[in-house]
């Protein structure tokens, strides 16, 4: 078996990193440590680099067809992984999760319907609706004592009533930016509310290959009948295996209607049919990707550890809460009593670091940040000293 190292630090300047060329025009400062964009630091596995590069060997890169042990690959891996039973037919490639909501919004909303949120949540779930001229409802999440969140489904239950323009709604699973893996009654619950009403849910499921600490995802579709009806599933290796840039998004559609209009849309758009890397990247990491993405996670848990540790020792004022799934951390940081603009001002000019600020993720998510834990340990310790100094001056 491979061993696998997570502690090489990767140069990553020169390859058009989004996390490093967006530091000057997003932060105003290109020599912030990048611990924001949702892509880790650890080397892509050799096994998807390997297959990729016995393709560039045959140097003629024209029209392709989807392989044929793409889909049962795929197929395959949920059905190990999350137990669900995924026929071919539901299956479609898309050119990216934020590109596929933006996509349904498109084919299934009239210009006045609507789209539920329940910030704070991943900012794109904002973002596309209102690009796309759609109004974005708020149904935010309850916070609970222990610092993690609650579904407010008898408020979802009421807004759904007060507002049938409601159509869609946006469903995080696993959550960003808290981590959360959302339990199957919460979901069974969610299912009944919306398909009640006719609602669409989009299970945005892109973190589903990284629950944490013993968790197990539950996709939202297989929790009941009314969940399958009322409902688009997207998902993707591309967080689990660091290929970000490889698009490699799928969509999974078990009800005819929903997926007859949806399919037929991408199709004559010609949305649905892969890069040439896409299929190669994503059979490579489904056929033997499991030893890698279990030892990815071990070192992701005990990032998460001495994070947590570092800050109950020397920055108790910030309190990170423990996710669940993925390699992204929510910092609750009110207890430093420091408005918006001056925790950015911490973090950024004095700390010198680059993280995403929790205002971005909606309400409720003032005072947070969230930071992103998949990198080496030695840039994770630089950071979180960083930040202690930047603390320690004020």
């Amino acid at each position: 078996m491979s061993t696998y190292n997570f502690d090489k630090v990767i140069d990553r300047r020169g390859t058009g990193a989004l996390k490093l060329e967006a530091l000057q025009p997003r932060y105003g400062n290109a020599h912030l440590l990048p611990l924001w964009v949702a892509d880790m630091d650890f080397e892509t596995p050799h096994f998807i680099t390997d297959a990729l590069r016995r393709r560039l060997e045959h140097s003629l890169f024209g029209y392709t067809v989807e392989p044929p042990d793409y889909r049962p690959t795929i197929i395959r891996w949920i059905n190990e992984h999350h137990h669900w039973d995924v026929r071919p037919e539901w299956l479609a490639y898309i050119p990216g999760i934020v590109k596929g909501i933006g996509m349904a919004i498109n084919v299934f909303l009239r210009p006045d319907e609507k789209v539920v949120i329940q910030p704070p949540v991943y900012h794109p779930f904002r973002l596309t609706p209102e690009g796309n001229d759609r109004e974005v409802v708020y149904n935010p999440l309850l916070p609970l004592e222990d610092g993690r969140y609650a579904m407010d489904l008898d408020g979802l239950d009421r807004l759904l009533d007060a507002d049938p323009k409601c159509r869609m709604l946006l469903l995080s699973n696993p959550h960003n930016p808290a981590g959360i893996v959302w339990s199957p009654e919460t979901l069974r619950r969610l299912a009944d509310i919306c398909h009640r009403r006719g609602v669409l849910v989009i299970s945005d499921e892109i973190h589903a290959d990284m629950t944490l600490y013993g968790h197990r995802h539950t996709p939202f579709a297989i929790v009941s009948d009314a969940a399958a009806a009322c409902s688009i599933t997207f998902g993707a290796p591309s967080k689990t295996f660091n290929i970000a840039g490889i698009v490699s998004s799928y969509a999974i559609v078990p009800n005819d209607t929903l997926r007859r209009r949806f399919y037929r849309w991408l199709s004559a758009n010609e949305l649905d049919e892969p890069t040439l890397f896409a299929p190669i990247a994503t059979i490579a990491a489904y056929r033997y990707g499991e030893p890698w993405r279990r030892a990815m996670l071990s070192y992701v848990e005990a990032n998460i550890d001495y994070l947590i540790d570092y800050f109950a020792r020397h920055l108790p004022a910030i309190r990170p809460l423990r996710p669940e799934a993925s390699f992204l951390v929510w910092l609750d940081c009110r207890g430093l009593n420091l408005d918006h603009d001056a925790l950015i001002d911490l973090f950024v000019r004095r700390a010198h670091l680059a993280l995403n600020d929790g205002q971005m993720f909606g309400p409720g998510g003032e005072g947070y940040m969230r930071i992103n834990v998949g990198t080496p340990r030695a840039i994770l310790s630089e950071a979180l000293e960083r930040l202690r100094r930047a603390v320690d001056s004020q």
